[in-house]
């Protein structure tokens, strides 16, 4: 469907290093000439005396492309006359003036509908586009990394960052003729509505791939099934536990007290003088890996001879996330595959060094199971962070087969599992080559690397792009892949 994209008929030097040239017919504009610029400092609070309001916030632009009238907003209060200076206004765009990170900074977002009481609130910059630019091309022109960028290195600060009104306004924006922009704008809706579904696509996949490795761990750590057969077990007995139910006849169900000896670090992430120097596997890197190694990277730091001894890593321990930012984030846990002698657990982790009754990997695999990990997850305590008591890790119960089993378990879950996570992995490539892609497009259509006026003019209408999920999914791989290489002929990709 999507035709030859060609360049401009003619280009001119744009006399910006960062831009290079524009079609001949374009203008190279600072902000500062073509909106009005209003810095809102309307609060979360009500005040008496005021006006009822609905504050389009930082998060409300951070998250979504498009703000919309019908949408949940913060109410709060506002004097009259900032509700007449800051209300919001269809083709309005925002984008965040003030930013925990610099490259956060200037991050737009389009007004589609608007509402009477509905108004900017703190740290953003409301742009009000005048009569020679779109408020739906501005916002892909500030999308672009290359104008994105002027924000990112004017954006100043240590902890928090923030942009100064002439930094905004001074930021050069490349601006064709408004029929240009609606066409360029056409053009990047249809595109981008088909990229986005793709990825939603993908990300389903992602969910049912996830979902059928659970109930594939769950089945064989809970004997529903004999790995080594692919059936039922020949018998089952009550394990005298609700949540888990019958088990085959000849396993057991433990506590981990009885499987496991616990440890929990108490290494903080400092460096002390006359303690000797380690490598600390933390947090993250037990919840971001199933599988710990002694390659990877892990933060330096010192500790006490007696601390190196009590809580060196060994081959085969399973550390577990002890405490959390989330209930649910409790009791995540990694498998110790390669260790070394300066590698030890750090604060936040309790480490379960097996017995003789339990392997590690099947350890691993059994803690993976949600109705395990549930006991975890209904026993952590606390309001803001959440944390398990040493009782509440010790008392989980875990259903326990032979030695042999586990083996086979581990090595038909280990199997199963890779092929999945494989696939996983390449789902979650190709969305994030998908959003490079979009980014790409957004940059050389609004930079003028490509001409889609014709192209634009035969798409058909279609109805307004809605929020993230609401639109089905449609495979679009052959259609992006024949503009991409169309583009690539080109030389312009």
């Amino acid at each position: 469907m999507i035709q030859h994209l060609p360049p401009y008929p003619a280009y001119k030097d744009s006399g910006v290093p960062w831009l290079g040239k524009v079609p001949e017919h374009w203008e190279v504009r600072r902000l500062r000439n073509i909106v009005e610029l209003r810095v809102s400092n309307v609060d979360k609070h009500s005040k008496e005396g005021e006006q009822p309001v609905r504050l389009c916030n930082y998060v409300d632009v951070y998250r979504h492309e498009r703000i919309r009238a019908h949408m949940q907003f913060m109410k709060a209060t506002a004097s009259v006359e900032e509700i007449e200076r800051f209300r919001l206004e269809r083709g309005d765009v925002l984008i965040t003036k003030d930013s925990e990170a610099w490259d956060d900074i200037a991050v737009p977002v389009l007004v589609e509908s608007a509402a009477p009481d509905l108004i900017s609130g703190y740290h953003l910059a409301l742009l009000r586009p005048s009569h020679v630019v779109e408020g739906a091309f501005l916002l892909r022109a500030l999308q672009s990394p290359q104008v994105a960028y002027q924000f990112h290195v004017e954006a100043t600060g240590v902890t928090r960052y923030g942009l100064s009104h002439d930094a905004i306004k001074s930021a050069l924006v490349p601006l064709p003729p408004l029929p240009e922009q609606t066409a360029i704008v056409r053009f990047l809706d249809y595109m981008d509505r088909r990229i986005r579904r793709s990825i939603r696509a993908k990300q389903k996949l992602i969910t049912l791939l996830e979902e059928y490795r659970q109930a594939l761990i769950h089945q064989a750590v809970t004997g529903k099934i004999d790995v080594r057969t692919g059936k039922p077990y020949p018998a089952y007995k009550d394990s005298g536990v609700p949540w888990l139910g019958q088990v085959p006849e000849h396993w057991e169900v433990r506590r981990l007290r009885n499987i496991v000896e616990m440890r929990v670090s108490n290494v903080d992430k400092h460096s002390k003088e006359g303690e000797q120097p380690v490598r600390l596997c933390n947090y993250v890197h037990v919840y971001k890996h199933e599988r710990i190694r002694a390659n990877m990277d892990f933060m330096k730091a010192t500790a006490s001879t007696e601390e190196i001894e009590l809580f060196r890593l060994e081959r085969g321990d399973v550390l577990i996330t002890k405490d959390s930012e989330a209930w649910d984030d409790i009791g995540v846990p990694a498998l110790v595959e390669y260790s070394a002698p300066d590698l030890i657990s750090g604060y936040h982790l309790a480490l379960l060094r097996p017995s003789h009754v339990v392997e590690g990997a099947f350890l691993l695999r059994a803690l993976q199971n949600p109705q395990v990990a549930y006991q975890f997850h209904v026993e952590a305590n606390g309001v803001t962070r959440y944390g398990l008591s040493h009782d509440a890790i010790k008392s989980a119960l875990v259903p326990l087969p032979p030695l042999l089993e586990q083996t086979a378990i581990v090595e038909y879950l280990d199997a199963q599992t890779a092929k999945l996570d494989t696939a996983i992995a390449a789902a979650r490539r190709e969305i994030e080559l998908l959003r490079e892609y979009r980014t790409r497009l957004i940059a050389d259509l609004v930079t003028g690397k490509v001409d889609v006026r014709q192209v634009a003019a035969q798409l058909p209408e279609e109805p307004p792009d809605q929020e993230a999920g609401t639109e089905e999914e449609e495979p679009v791989a052959e259609e992006l892949a024949t503009v991409d290489s169309q583009e690539e002929s080109n030389g312009e990709v």
